[in-house]
């Protein structure tokens, strides 16, 4: 029997991006500094909505979109071009899309600076009771959503990650949530400081405790995991590559083990899958919008000419699906004029 529920549901908020890369510096009060790359495009939870499409995932969306032209140009690209599904999602009169200025600086990091304000509905008036979903990606935050219990409660495995927390004091009431997860995919910095631990490995083994699937990204180290349903331990290296923007790195990471945890491959399977489509993402502008999806990675592996490589990644010649989907479209440095849509006349 046809599973028609959505693979993936999410929800969080939606921004508008504008990356600017080139920059062999930051720029210091006062100064002007010119750039030689710019890409635009939705982020935020758009991201991973437009990661996990690209594999071939249903993905239901539930985000606020403004009534602005930043708000009709992301949904046009989500729904569009992605075939994302926007069901859950609303378009609030008077509200503005946040916007985000991504600088992506020369030691592979970025600043950021972003204006915007709090959506009109959260989180749990847009998911209301949640659909049923086979998976649900969500960045967990201090304050508990409700409708996370619910998606837990109707059989939704929920793969988590966690954001950077601005006070540092990283309480552990946090990692409580883990109980309604099945994943769990925090950065080696946030890993050990929510378990109060001094290495990977360590944050690793205590979070193995707490949740069924642990996962530590370490950036150009790779990853780290452990999957207690199977007994299985990988631990993996990051791909030698050029980065130009590691915006949404970790979000791609994220769909792209979702994808491969859905196809029931072995962990190191999934986790060498994550760290080559992350790695991937990273030479292109902005997050979703830079995610390889099938065609991405079947192009990486038909120009591969590294043995060792070939050995490691062996196993996607039997994954790869035959269709791999059309080339996927990069952040633009401009986005395209989107088509006058007159206003219906008053009666």
């Amino acid at each position: 029997m046809d599973d028609d529920r959505p693979d993936v549901l999410l929800t969080g908020l939606l921004f508008y991006d504008l990356v600017l890369t080139g920059l062999g510096k930051p720029p210091a009060p006062g100064e002007e500094i010119w750039t030689d790359g710019m890409g635009c495009g939705p982020g935020g939870i758009a991201n991973l909505a437009v990661a996990t499409a690209r594999f071939g995932l249903r993905t239901s969306l539930a985000t606020v979109f403004g009534d602005d032209y930043y708000g009709g140009y992301c949904r046009d690209v989500l729904a569009g071009q992605e075939g994302v599904d926007l069901s859950l999602s609303r378009t609030a009169d008077g509200w503005h899309t946040p916007v985000t200025v991504s600088l992506a600086l020369p030691v592979h990091d970025r600043a950021l600076v972003t204006h915007g304000q709090e959506p009109p509905y959260s989180q749990d008036v847009l998911m209301g009771d949640p659909p049923e979903s086979r998976t649900a990606l969500v960045h967990i935050e201090a304050e508990p959503r409700a409708w996370l219990a619910k998606a837990a409660a109707n059989g939704t495995h929920i793969y988590a990650d966690v954001g950077w927390d601005p006070t540092q004091r990283w309480s552990r009431d946090l990692l409580d949530q883990l109980a309604l997860c099945h994943a769990f995919l925090p950065n080696e910095a946030e890993a050990m400081a929510y378990t109060r631990t001094d290495s990977a490995a360590a944050a690793l083994g205590t979070l193995s405790e707490l949740v069924p699937v642990a996962v530590v990204t370490r950036g150009g180290e790779g990853a780290v995991a452990v999957d207690q349903t199977t007994g299985e331990y990988a631990q993996v290296p990051a791909l030698d590559v050029d980065v130009l923007d590691a915006t949404g790195a970790g979000d791609v990471f994220g769909a792209s083990f979702v994808a491969a945890s859905l196809g029931g491959w072995p962990l190191a399977e999934r986790l060498r899958f994550a760290v080559l489509s992350a790695g991937l993402s990273v030479g292109h502008h902005g997050g979703g919008l830079a995610a390889p999806g099938w065609y991405g990675v079947d192009r990486w592996w038909r120009s591969l000419t590294d043995p060792g490589l070939k050995k490691a990644y062996g196993f996607l010649t039997d994954r790869i699906p035959a269709d791999v989907g059309p080339p996927v479209r990069h952040a633009p440095a401009t986005p395209p004029a989107r088509p006058h849509r007159p206003h219906a006349p008053k009666p």
